[in-house]
């Protein structure tokens, strides 16, 4: 019996998680949608600012006018590729500074990672439903007494 109060304790305990990780996702919600990626090439011609809106400004110098059209075109798709990958590095910072070791992205580069942790669940998962079917078994012997 008391492996079964041990159970509905870890029960608790991961509800109480859930609930703090809702919590942190409103927060999270806030900061990500304040977060600016950023870049700017070398010359000081061609300026990007990428959001989770997608591009949200894309600034040329006059002097920028003087590139030919490709050479303008392949800057400014380069610089909105740094201005991305600036913006990723953010979201990632805010991702582990608000859920840390729970951070639901750390194996999004890392499929091994992430199969191992789907594996860990699905454990976890079979010794729960495991669990509750032994106890049903015992309440079913029980009543038939």
């Amino acid at each position: 019996m008391e492996e079964a109060e041990f159970r509905a304790e870890d029960l608790d305990k991961v509800m109480r998680s859930a609930e703090r990780q809702f919590a942190k996702v409103g927060e999270l919600q806030q900061t990500l949608s304040e977060l600016v990626g950023r870049a700017q090439d070398e010359d000081g011609l061609v300026f990007v600012e990428y959001t989770s809106a997608g591009l949200n400004e894309l600034t040329l110098h006059p002097k920028a006018m003087r590139l030919s059209s490709g050479e303008l075109a392949d800057r400014i798709k380069l610089l909105i590729s740094e201005a991305i990958a600036h913006l990723q590095s953010q979201i990632a910072e805010a991702m582990d500074k608000a859920f840390g070791d729970q951070n639901p992205m750390r194996h999004a580069n890392d499929p091994d990672g992430m199969l191992a942790e789907v594996r860990m669940a699905e454990s976890a998962y079979n010794r729960v439903v495991e669990d509750a079917m032994g106890e049903l078994d015992r309440i079913r012997d029980r009543m038939d007494m």
